[in-house]
């Protein structure tokens, strides 16, 4: 018996204001226990996809379930209740700069728990053991590198023992050492802690390393689904021009627009504008 996905998103179309699709009839699959990455360029919609999944923006077509659940028919208590399902490690960690490393860790647990203060030293101090800081507990952000931040962010994440976590850049602005360490911990804890993992990344050889999964979006439609093996070795030109990262290709470098001739006309034909 094949084992139901723990999110998919089932012909999800989103734009914002502009109108222009950021998504468009996007249909996909993310298995439980496994790291799935997202890649693609710039703007293709991926922590737009992020936010799908956590209740933050709401499909304009289409549906996004977590675990069965349409997340976005849920109202305000079922939203909540999801998302205690859920960690998420913004890009450069985003902690708050006026806490300690220890409170930043147990802000979860303080908000949505009725633990004892000695559980919850407890939890927070195993936590942050299990990313390598626990002898950092009582620094400020400010007194931490970049990596510590992300480390610490990722304690943060997993306090409340999510099914799954979603990580939106955690490479980006990383030393080799931080990043390969990062990569690390993403694997391990993934492992050890049987947790689902959704990653946005543009670093590509720690995502092939890391990674069970891979989602290619480009365009505003997921261009392929497969394993990093599958990927790397794709015939199809879309595909290997992000893994390549040749500028020519079949993904646009222009935003839509009109014409050259229409904006520029009178310019390019030697007149001047009225």
């Amino acid at each position: 018996m094949i084992e139901s996905p723990l999110v998919e998103l089932r012909r999800v179309t989103f734009g914002y204001g502009d109108g222009r699709p950021v998504l468009d009839d996007v249909s996909l699959h993310v298995p439980r226990g496994k790291v799935t990455v997202l890649i693609g360029t710039s703007g293709g919609g991926k922590t737009t996809l992020l936010r799908l999944i956590g209740g933050q923006l709401r499909a304009r077509s289409g549906q996004v379930l977590f675990d069965g659940q349409d997340v976005g028919a849920l109202d305000r208590d079922g939203l909540y209740a999801v998302r205690r399902r859920m960690g998420m490690l913004f890009q450069f960690g985003a902690l708050f700069t006026d806490m300690s490393v220890f409170d930043n860790v147990a802000f979860p647990l303080r908000e949505h728990t009725r633990l004892s203060e000695p559980l919850i030293r407890d939890i927070v101090l195993m936590k942050l053991h299990a990313v390598g800081l626990r002898g950092a507990r009582d620094l400020m952000p400010g007194e931490l590198s970049g990596g510590m931040a992300r480390r610490v962010a990722l304690a943060r994440a997993i306090a409340l023992d999510p099914e799954l976590i979603m990580y939106d850049e955690p490479f980006s602005g990383l030393d080799p050492i931080s990043l390969g360490t990062a990569a690390r911990l993403i694997r391990q804890l993934n492992d050890t802690l049987g947790l689902t993992s959704i990653m946005v990344s543009h670093e590509l050889e720690s995502t092939f390393a890391v990674a069970d999964h891979i989602i290619v979006l480009a365009n505003g439609r997921v261009a392929m689904q497969g394993t990093p093996d599958e990927v790397r070795h794709s015939e199809d030109p879309l595909i290997r021009q992000y893994v390549t990262a040749s500028p020519d290709g079949p993904v646009r470098f222009h935003y839509p627009a009109v014409s050259v001739a229409e904006d520029f006309g009178p310019t390019l034909r030697g007149g001047r504008r009225a």
